[in-house]
Formats: structure tokens, sequence, C-alpha cells
């Protein structure tokens, strides 16, 4: 399989997901998956990713291209938004899981962190962290443990652990959901956008994070991410939605020297920078959209 892999429209739908593992190592498959909100509106349309076990994958795509709608069909969240999975499977640690409810795929290992942060305003630092733990059954002194982990990723929110959660900054209140997320156990975070409304420092350090927390707990992650340059800095391997279809997907090197990526998403051609203005034909000089 060539390092980067472009799909058209008709062939998006059929394709197979790219091989990013040795089945024995996936810890999460999406086949051919279709989503449709109120019975009517088709949001995904063919949808195939994997997640490698102890891997971070990229799932690129300009706003509305589908990313949060993927990351919902697979932690069980479109059912609040009157969103079904119509087609397709859903395979976490070898069995399907798009029937589960969210807490029970929580229980599995895997949680979804969402975009725009989602604390609970009025809680402590603290006391959003300890919600992460609801549905673990083995006491007090594990739950203390795991917090002490988080804290010591986490040093500036354990600084701010008394704080109320809704007067923290915008970095602070990701770090408070990540680690949130971690309080769970996870095996896999379904990581929504972090880098959104935040300082470039505080992106880095929140990617630093992730990278930290891959690397010496083993958790694995999907990520969300308009910012395509942080993400496949980060990444090893990367999917690319458009209109609710993988149209692109390779190895995180691979599509960061890809010349399409990197005049589409970020805005260099032939080695230099250029303007929107310069790209006034986008769409119709996608190679994949032809």
């Amino acid at each position: 399989m060539p390092d980067v892999t472009e799909r058209n429209a008709g062939e998006a739908a059929a394709a197979p997901p790219s091989s990013v593992a040795p089945d024995a190592a996936r810890i999460l498959a999406v086949n051919n998956i279709e989503v449709v909100y109120n019975h009517v509106i088709l949001v995904l349309k063919g949808v195939s990713l994997e997640v490698p076990r102890g891997g971070i994958v990229a799932l690129l795509g300009a706003n509305g291209a589908g990313k949060t709608t993927t990351l919902k069909a697979i932690s069980n969240l479109l059912h609040a938004e009157r969103g079904e999975v119509t087609k397709g499977s859903i395979v976490f640690e070898g069995e399907a899981v798009h029937s589960l409810s969210p807490n029970e795929l929580v229980r599995r290992g895997c949680i979804q962190v969402m975009e725009g942060r989602r604390c609970f305003a009025h809680l402590t630092v603290e006391e959003n962290l300890l919600t992460g733990a609801f549905t673990r059954t083995d006491g007090k002194a594990a739950i203390q443990r795991d917090l002490d982990l988080v804290y010591s990723y986490f040093p500036r929110i354990k600084e701010r652990r008394s704080a109320i959660a809704g007067y923290t900054s915008g970095g602070e209140q990701q770090m408070t959901a990540v680690g949130r997320a971690l309080m769970s156990r996870p095996k896999m975070i379904l990581l929504d956008e972090p880098s959104m409304g935040l300082a470039p420092q505080i992106v880095e350090e929140i990617f630093e994070i992730v990278k930290n927390l891959n690397e010496k707990e083993g958790v694995s992650f999907l990520l969300a991410e308009q910012n395509t340059n942080m993400a496949l800095k980060y990444a090893r391997y990367g999917y690319i939605l458009e209109n609710g279809r993988v149209v692109m997907d390779g190895k995180a090197a691979s599509l960061r020297e890809n010349e399409d990526v990197k005049e589409f998403y970020l805005g260099v051609a032939e080695g230099k920078r250029k303007s929107f203005r310069d790209v006034k034909h986008y769409k119709r000089r996608k190679r994949w959209l032809a």
C-alpha cells in the first residue's frame, strides 16, 4: 500500500479501510459506516478507519466535514442529537459496540473528550476530575492514585484544583477535560478539537501531554482536529474527511509532504506560504474530488 491513499467520491464508500496495523494490534475498526440525522440527513457516507493499539491517529478536515459526527458515532453519543448509524459496523477491542450505551462503552475503556471542553462550570476542578471515575468500582484508594497520576501530568490544574472550573482559563479547562477522561482508566480517548480557542503555546503543551500519555500510559488516541499541522506533528497516521467521506489517508509524515494537503490544509504550495485569495479554485483543484 502506498504511504498516501487518495479516494475519489465514488471509491470512498466502497473502499475498505487501509491497514494501519495488523488485526491483532487494532483497538478500533470503523467499517463503512453511514450516519443519518432525523431519519433524513445523511452526514457520513461510508467512513472507514482504524486505530492501532497504542497509536495516535488524526482525523482531519474542515469545519463540517464530519469529524465530530464520526467521534460521536464511535462513542455512541449520536442518539442524544437524533442521529444513528444506519449502515456499517464499529468494532472496539474485537467486539461490535455500536449498540452499547455510552456509559457501557466507557466501562470498556473508550471515552470521548467533547469539543469545547464541557466542564461542569459550577464544580471545582477536582470535583470535575472525580466525575470521570463514576463508572469505577475499584475503591477510593485506586481512584486517589489515579487522581495523583492526573496531577503529575497536569501540574497546572493541581495548583487550581480548588478553583471553580467555570472561572479557569480555556487551557486549564481543556486539561481538566482530558484529566477527567483519564480518571475512567481509558484504553482509548476520542479527543475532539483540543486546540479550539487556545493560544498556540497552550496547544503545544496539551499535545505534548497527549504524547506522554500515549507513550507512558499506553492510551490510544483518535484526534479530530482542524489544526492539521499540529495534528500531523504528533499523530502517526491520518485520515482526511470531506463532506462526510474519507478522501485520503496515509502515514502522518507522508500526508505532511503531500502537495494537496500542504496547499489545501497547511496553506503552503511549492514551498511558499499562500493566501486564500491565491487558492480561489480550491475545491475544483482537489484531485480527490475530481
